[in-house]
């Protein structure tokens, strides 16, 4: 595509020349779902950095769709680099023997592609991409996935993923050149992990960034008063609609009416009820449990106190002494 003035135009060869079709990966649309404890592997490496580093980079380990349209980012590791506005050294021996580590430890895992905790996209970026999208070592013929993590001071962490198409005019220039496409991404977590998410989400209205670790009851009770909190702001924003005061929205409303559409008919006592009934189960079963607990120990302490005295003591034989005849 060239612009009015001819002198200025940019070239793009999809792929560059026909030697390099094979090593091309697919460019089609992918979906990235991030899990929860990779973003915090990144946050732990970014942490324990050096002070003259701007960033560090490391290894993305996950699971691909059949098709390759999605790509689930479960695990990573560091690995070590060295950058400088000339060069960049990146230790791929100890990112050769790491990954076959863990992908013995992880069977079912494959190399996905790899982080960076900065936003910036250079030359050096694109020469490590080519390298993870690589025949043999990396993971053609998908695409490798490049993940940006934001930890500027101050600011939002800002997530971005982005897989790369070859960029360029000559095949000299194929190492070190691509175009870094973007991609959607979401960071997915199981309903047991929320509460763990929360906890940590709560310390950093704290001086001292600490959270307090509450009970079942405790929690079971903040659960409660979260969804009647937000019960009501869906409340106030549905009357403010309906009395014009703001303009209303028509995915929202559809969201709204699909999530209720969802919701059981059931009448204020029958839910109560069923509520109470629940918390009643729960205690018996938390009650129960710990007859058991007791009733085990009771009985590993009796057995052990009848073994001990039951065990006979160690009986001693008076020692002989023989003397032999003096001689003559």
């Amino acid at each position: 595509m060239a612009s009015q003035d001819s002198s200025s135009f940019l070239h793009l060869s999809r792929p560059l020349a026909a030697a390099l079709s094979a090593t091309q990966t697919s460019t089609a649309p992918v979906n990235v779902i991030i899990q929860p404890q990779a973003l915090f592997s990144i946050l732990d490496h970014s942490l324990r950095r050096n002070a003259e580093q701007e960033r560090v980079i490391g290894t993305l380990l996950g699971v691909r769709s059949e098709d390759g349209s999605e790509v689930e980012i479960r695990n990573c590791f560091a690995v070590g680099h060295n950058e400088s506005q000339e060069q960049v050294e990146v230790d791929m021996d100890y990112h050769k023997e790491m990954l076959a580590l863990h992908l013995k430890a992880n069977p079912k895992e494959v190399l996905v592609g790899w982080y960076a905790t900065s936003p910036e996209l250079n030359t050096f970026s694109a020469l490590i991409q080519n390298f993870y999208a690589s025949q043999g070592d990396g993971t053609y013929p998908h695409p490798a996935i490049h993940l940006t993590l934001s930890t500027q001071p101050g600011k939002d962490i800002a997530i971005n993923t982005y897989i790369s198409a070859p960029v360029g005019v000559t095949a000299d220039r194929a190492s070190d050149s691509c175009l870094f496409l973007p991609v959607p991404h979401e960071i997915r977590y199981q309903d047991a992990e929320k509460a763990g998410l929360e906890t940590i989400a709560s310390a950093k209205d704290s001086e001292d960034r600490n959270a307090p670790v509450y009970n079942d009851v405790f929690a079971l009770e903040k659960a409660v008063q979260d969804t009647l909190d937000m019960i009501e702001r869906v409340s106030n924003y549905v009357g403010q609609v309906i009395d014009g005061d703001i303009a209303p929205n028509n995915t929202l409303g559809r969201f709204l009416l699909s999530t209720l559409a969802l919701a059981p008919k059931v009448s204020p006592a029958d839910l109560e009820r069923m509520f109470n009934t629940h918390i009643q189960d729960v205690l018996l079963v938390a009650y129960l449990a710990n007859t058991i607990r007791t009733q085990i120990d009771l009985s590993n302490r009796l057995a052990l106190h009848a073994f001990a005295k039951e065990e006979p003591k160690p009986t001693t034989t008076p020692a002989t002494t023989t003397t032999a005849p003096a001689s003559k």
